[in-house]
This record gives C-alpha cells, sequence and structure tokens, in this order.
C-alpha cells in the first residue's frame, strides 16, 4: 500500500489521471489524499470532483478555499466568476450530492502521527491537536443546520491574529483564513493577505508561515499543503512539504509519495504533457 498526496488538482482531472498513471496507482491497495482546492478554474471541475468520489475510500481530503467559495456560491451568497469554469458543476443533477460530501471534509487531517495536511498551512502557534481540534470545530458548523449562515460570515480578513479567547464568527473566520488563505505573516504574528508571490520577491515586513518557528511541533513531524504556485513547491523545509507548483498555470502537478518520500510531477505544457520524472526529494 502506498499513501500519495496531491496538490491543487483545480478541475484538471488530465493531469491527475496522468499522475496516477504514472504511479500506476491502484485504489484497492493505495490511498490518494488531496491538500484541497480540487476545483475551480480548470476545465473539469464536475468530472473531477465525479472521479474523486468513485474512489470511495481510496480518497480523502481537506478543503481548500476555492472548494469553500464553491459551497457559497451554491448556497447563493455569492456569484462565480467566468474564470472559475463552474458552470456545469453548478448545473450538474448531482450538485446536492456533491454539495454534501465536500461539507463532510475538514480543513485538516492527519495521515498519521508525523504527518499532517492542510490547505494553506499550519499557522505557526499550533500543534497538530490545536490544528485538529478548530478544523473539527469549523467542520461540525459546517455540517450543521445553519452551515450557510456560516459560509455567509467565512468572508473578511478580520480578526488576523489567533487569540484563544476568539468566539462565535470571529473565530471561525480565523479558523478558516488559516487553514485556506494564509501564506504571510507580518512580524507581530498577524495573517497578511495582499502579498502572493515569491519569498524572495516579498516585503522585509512579512515573512511566509512556514519559516516562522513552530515550538508546538516536534521534529519528525510534517506539514503537507497545497495553495501557494508561486512557491513552485520550494520551502527549503524538510518539514513543510509545499506541493501546489502551479498545473493550472501551465506548469506542473505534484504527486507525494510518503512512503518513499519521492515527488512524482507531470507537466501542463502541450509540448510536454507526457513528462515522466520522479524528483527525490534531498
Amino acid at each position: 500500500m502506498a499513501n500519495y498526496i496531491v496538490g491543487d488538482i483545480q478541475g484538471c482531472l488530465h493531469g491527475l489521471q496522468q499522475l496516477l498513471q504514472q504511479v500506476s496507482f491502484d485504489p484497492l491497495k493505495d490511498k490518494l489524499w488531496g491538500v484541497g482546492d480540487l476545483i475551480a478554474r480548470g476545465p473539469d471541475s464536475l468530472d473531477t470532483l465525479l472521479y474523486l468520489r468513485s474512489l470511495g475510500e481510496a480518497f480523502d481530503t481537506v478543503l481548500g478555499n476555492h472548494d469553500l467559495h464553491f459551497l457559497a456560491i451554491q448556497a447563493g451568497l455569492k456569484t462565480p466568476k467566468k474564470s472559475d469554469f463552474l458552470d456545469a458543476l453548478l448545473q450538474s443533477d448531482q450538485v446536492e450530492e456533491i454539495v454534501y460530501w465536500l461539507r463532510s471534509k475538514p480543513l485538516a487531517r492527519k495521515i498519521n502521527k508525523q504527518t499532517l495536511i492542510c490547505h494553506a498551512g499550519l499557522y505557526p502557534s499550533w500543534s497538530f491537536k490545536k490544528a485538529l481540534k478548530l478544523s473539527d470545530e469549523f467542520s461540525a458548523q459546517i455540517q450543521g443546520p445553519n452551515w450557510v449562515k456560516v459560509l455567509q460570515q467565512m468572508y473578511g480578513n478580520e480578526p488576523s491574529v489567533w487569540r484563544k479567547d476568539l468566539q462565535g464568527p470571529d473565530r471561525a473566520r480565523f479558523i478558516a483564513n488559516a487553514f485556506t488563505r494564509m501564506r504571510y505573516l507580518t512580524k507581530g504574528g498577524k495573517l497578511e493577505f495582499s502579498s502572493k508571490g515569491a519569498p524572495s520577491k516579498a516585503a522585509s515586513s512579512i515573512q511566509p508561515w512556514f519559516s516562522i518557528q513552530n515550538h508546538k511541533l516536534k521534529t519528525q513531524q510534517r506539514v503537507f499543503f497545497g495553495h501557494w504556485a508561486t512557491l513552485m513547491g520550494q520551502t527549503h523545509s524538510e518539514q513543510f512539504i509545499g506541493l501546489d507548483t502551479g498545473f493550472i498555470w501551465g506548469n506542473h502537478m505534484t504527486l507525494y509519495c510518503l512512503e518513499t518520500d519521492t515527488r512524482h510531477i507531470v507537466s501542463n505544457k502541450e509540448s510536454d504533457k507526457t513528462v515522466d520524472t520522479k524528483i527525490k526529494l534531498s
């Protein structure tokens, strides 16, 4: 059995299927894990979700910002953009079942004692245990009868700093933002959402979340995340593993095998769609 973690799929089913074929993925014995943003911007959001659901227990995922936004759109809270390419999904006769399925997924999930997956990352003052507890809090709300109201109150950038005494919509909003939108923090520990580029081009007043020491983590624990395409997977850390390598932007989709610590990639460039490359993590 092998555990594979895939970066942001974003409705690009052809890229995912090429990767799975590359590693001879067998749903009868292997497990595929998603780091969120399964849909939006790519051409096949509906077919992607139908395929992933068809894998049954051989697939599980956390939610990303695009997944949550789709739920808000379906609930009538937001209007889809043309660039989201969600029409087929929204018009599907299976959309209600898909919504229910997505609502059952958490913001953070532990694959084993040493491995956590989440979409944007792990807020630097949270342990695995704390992250999973907060994820469960949010999940309970979007699985409950008032889930539409929770999504409606989810939008916004404040509060920008975690406090244990946060309550209600403020608490839920921070949890969602940290797990699905976070890239940079200020030196005061505030979430900073305006900067999306590579760290080499960032202002000196902000830092990537993964460069801030997390005293709650053990040395052997690792966090796998997506969301940040401009990183191209480069965190310069063996503890924080970035898997969004910008397939939707013409770059690569990345699949990571836990058992071999190997990255498998497939290119989205028309001239290089059948790339069969493995990058051993040093």
